[in-house]
């Protein structure tokens, strides 16, 4: 045998650069343990990590997949059945995510979204990090739209949309065989129907072993023939260790409105946190943050001693608008903090159109957006995020609006909430983003349409949501 024959079967038998495996998908049993290691896949790798594929069984939880990646420094439990949403992170004594009433990880076939007068999503909620989209999210109630007769009918959203809650179609790990040995964890999920959307969302989950930060990447594509509209908000949500009494919010905020009278009680505190609370009432907050030269931006979370926390970094190129999310309830009850950059605020779709906060995609238009995660397991960690963060601020101390948004939203001229182009942090007139909603809803059908503006409280319609 020559030695150009032994170089080509060489070359051959080695593997490939990336390892690749579908854990979700058609043929794929995901009731049969699957797991992979870093002893098999990077033996080279100086961190031990590992993948696993878990089915849960026993009430409303029964056939839910999860895949739980330990990268050797944490361990992130991803659920490909809700969404591919994250139900929690844990590394060493910090956990991200909370103790929802809710103790299941919830099948979405038991998840009625529209009980409780469009609030069902709630029945299944408890995870750290989860999608609010596509279509819609926000608050509940009635919009209006053309139908496949090319009339104009109304349709009830729901509470935050459908995407948590639709499974993904296909779930595939991949594995760099070579340094850093990244892991990434992709999954599909659709949300499309005859004479609607038809929004495909490409997730991506990306970290590197003994590393305490991650990477998201998602993209929403319109794979119809129409244009679509569309939204997309990530509800990431907090309880103990990071939060408890006196923990805090480090944000660069340009300006923070209350969302409803309920909210501008505690304006002047909207940052900081109270002990869990028998009886509280939620309180939320739109705040415009500022972002550096390329409009990136960064938020920290973190407890009273400051030496536990978490920072989430995002362009506000591509998630402009942020939501605070107050909800110190008795623990029995939920206490819980939800971090929420978007595209939109989370308020109805009618009220978000008509200023301009809906976006669309044309046919085979894609959107990306990227959310940066990390732990910050210590005194030295917390105090570098919150330096980038103070550099943001620059100094400048945010101006707290104290007239609430919700009523706000009914003025035709609404001032600085009537949000177009952000610059530099800041909100530069009234007119529309680019590629966002003109004042049109969306059409199921070939017609035109015209939208009509929904009152802003509507009797005995649940107006709240986190």
């Amino acid at each position: 045998m020559t030695s150009i024959m032994v170089a080509a079967l060489l070359v051959a038998a080695e593997p490939p650069e990336v390892f690749r495996a579908v854990l979700v998908g058609p043929g794929i049993d995901p009731q049969s343990g699957w797991h992979a290691t870093a002893r098999e896949i990077t033996p080279e790798c100086p961190v031990p990590w590992r993948v696993r594929r878990v089915m849960l069984h026993g009430g409303k939880q029964e056939g839910v997949v999860l895949v739980v990646i330990d990268n050797g420094a944490m361990k992130i439990t991803v659920v490909p059945t809700r969404g591919m949403g994250i139900l929690r992170v844990e590394a060493g004594e910090v956990r991200l995510g909370w103790d929802s009433p809710v103790k299941e990880v919830v099948h979405p076939a038991y998840v009625d979204l529209g009980s409780r007068g469009g609030l069902g999503w709630i029945e299944g909620f408890n995870e750290w990090l989860c999608r609010c989209g596509l279509e819609s999210n926000g608050q509940p109630g009635p919009d209006r739209f053309i139908n496949n007769l090319g009339e104009e009918s109304t349709m009830e959203l729901t509470l935050h949309g459908r995407i948590a809650n639709l499974p993904a179609q296909q779930v595939v790990l991949e594995v760099q065989r070579t340094p850093p040995y990244r892991i990434t964890l992709r999954g599909q999920v659709y949300e499309r129907m005859l004479f609607g959307p038809k929004l495909e969302l490409q997730s991506e989950l990306s970290l590197e072993p003994g590393s305490l930060a991650m990477r998201l990447t998602d993209q929403v594509t319109n794979r119809g023939g129409q244009p679509q509209e569309f939204q997309l908000l990530y509800h990431v949500n907090f309880g103990s260790p990071v939060l408890e009494a006196e923990a805090r919010l480090a944000a660069p905020a340009a300006v923070v409105r209350p969302f409803n009278a309920r909210a501008a009680e505690g304006l002047q505190t909207w940052a900081e946190y109270a002990a869990p609370t028998p009886g509280y009432v939620e309180q939320v907050y739109f705040a415009e943050l500022r972002g550096d030269a390329q409009r990136r931006t960064q938020v920290v979370l973190h407890n009273r001693a400051a030496d536990r926390g978490a920072r989430l970094a995002w362009s506000l190129d591509e998630l402009p608008y942020f939501t605070l999310w107050k909800n110190t309830a008795a623990e029995e009850d939920g206490y819980v903090t939800g971090l929420e950059p978007g595209t939109n605020y989370p308020q109805h779709r009618s009220v978000e159109r008509r200023h301009g906060r809906v976006p669309r995609l044309k046919p085979g238009e894609q959107r990306s957006f990227t959310l940066e995660c990390e732990v910050l397991p210590s005194c030295e960690a917390v105090a570098k995020a919150l330096a980038v963060v103070a550099a943001l601020q620059g100094g400048q101390p945010a101006e707290l609006d104290p007239r609430p948004v919700q009523e706000l939203a009914g003025e035709e001229a609404a001032g600085p909430v009537n949000a177009g182009p952000q610059r530099n942090g800041r909100v530069s007139g009234g007119g529309t983003r680019a590629g966002q909603g003109d004042g049109e809803p969306q059409r199921s059908g070939p017609a035109p349409v015209q939208h009509v503006q929904p009152s802003e409280k509507q009797p005995g319609r649940a107006q709240a949501g986190p």
